[in-house]
């Protein structure tokens, strides 16, 4: 006969596991807030983490870093009354544990069950969805143009964006969908008007909030290129061309055309002080050549990015800053937190930038990453033609960024 939690089992490996009513533990379970939880993690604490979420999940995304020790044990392995006892031996007795799942669910029964037991625990608040719910605005302290640059910072997938205000103005640059009002409630706080949002190309990781934002009144600039792959959208935005600027205030931003990563792929230089690249070149690594064209064309694209770099991007100042919309878990901050470079440091240490042409190419395509999750249908979206809600679009891109090469042998060592 099966027990009432068996049953449970069998009906939880088929279904939402946070949308289940879990049993209440007996113990009282203290949760720690998204950003709390970050934190420790930046201060350097040790922070151990079990991940109760299934083993694919866990390998896709999951909450690194050099003071994290992370455990996954599915939650499933908790729901029996006498839990294993190699399950309880690979969790730490010793030390303070933080459970966590994907909405919060699932881990504070988790958290429950090990309270009840002796651990010392807590566990996370809405879980990965509250970790990608972290924003942060870091100021680019080495930034020297007119006005004041900040660059957004997503943790849980590396998304990074870019906020220059001057005057009683400002734009903001790669802006998430699930971030539209953040982004006028910064311009407010900072008591200015949000004048433009620009996207550098048609996303394959996550939703713009370009059109949400243009529905704000905000003037919303595309890449005419990127255009181009049948966005439907155009008439609700400006179409932008190599060379145009844009005025902020004093400072000017101006549209440098570097396809590669997507054929419309464009970066936008702030005030001759920040290049904005997009996906075309992080601090870490260079684009991935794929995501548009597919397998077959992407040696063309390689192509077609490594003379982007050489021509329009190391062509100007060494000293010119540089700011991709993303960064991976190899990619160093900046002094002031932010992950930037300048020109004549990514020279250095970057070997890619400094290969001949047949040897860039080779190196991009070897041993890619797997693809962004739901890469196609956040593409569709973000070329209209896919219409979803706030929520879906959220759980649309959740999980890595993958946009770029693979860091293998791209930096020297």
């Amino acid at each position: 006969m099966q027990t009432l939690k068996s049953k449970w089992r069998v009906r939880w490996n088929v279904m939402d596991l946070d949308a289940m009513d879990f049993p209440t533990p007996d113990a009282t379970v203290e949760s720690i807030s998204p950003e709390a939880l970050k934190a420790r993690i930046d201060d350097g604490e040790d922070v151990t983490l079990l991940d109760a979420r299934m083993a694919s999940d866990y390998e896709e995304w999951r909450i690194d870093g050099e003071n994290v020790e992370s455990i996954n044990v599915p939650y499933f392995e908790f729901l029996d009354e006498e839990i294993d006892g190699d399950v309880l031996a690979s969790i730490p007795d010793d030390e303070h544990v933080t459970v966590l799942c994907a909405k919060g669910g699932a881990s504070e029964f988790v958290a429950g069950a090990l309270a009840d037991r002796g651990y010392d625990v807590d566990h996370l608040a809405e879980g990965m969805n509250g970790w990608a719910s972290i924003y942060e605005a870091h100021e680019v302290a080495a930034y020297d143009g007119f006005g004041t640059l900040l660059q957004y910072q997503r943790p849980s997938s590396g998304c990074l964006g870019y906020l220059v205000y001057d005057g009683d103005e400002a734009a903001v640059i790669d802006p998430l969908r699930a971030f539209t009002d953040r982004y006028l409630a910064d311009a407010a706080e900072l008591g200015v008007e949000l004048t433009y949002a620009f996207d550098t190309h048609v996303h394959a990781d996550h939703v713009s909030g370009l059109r949400e934002l243009a529905a704000e009144g905000v003037e919303a600039v595309l890449p005419a290129a990127a255009a181009d792959r049948g966005v439907t959208y155009t008439d609700e935005v400006t179409l932008a061309s190599d060379g145009d600027r844009f005025a902020v205030g004093d400072a000017a931003i101006e549209t440098v055309f570097t396809p590669g990563h997507t054929t419309g792929m464009t970066s936008y230089l702030i005030d001759d002080g920040l290049l904005a690249t997009g996906d075309g070149l992080f601090i870490e690594s260079v684009a991935r050549p794929d995501l548009e064209e597919g397998d077959d064309g992407a040696p063309d694209a390689a192509r077609t990015l490594y003379a982007s770099l050489q021509e329009r991007v190391l062509s100007l100042p060494d000293a010119t800053l540089v700011g991709g919309a993303h960064y991976s878990d190899a990619a160093e901050p900046a002094a002031d937190g932010t992950y930037t470079a300048t020109i004549g440091d990514l020279k250095t240490r970057m070997d890619a930038l400094s290969m001949d042409e047949p040897d860039f190419v080779q190196l991009v395509l070897a041993d890619m990453p797997p693809r962004p999750p739901n890469y196609e249908e956040v593409i569709e979206t973000n070329l209209g033609r896919n219409e979803i809600d706030d929520e879906e679009a959220f759980t649309l891109e959740l999980g890595p960024n993958n946009c770029a090469a693979s860091q293998d042998a791209l930096t020297s060592d």
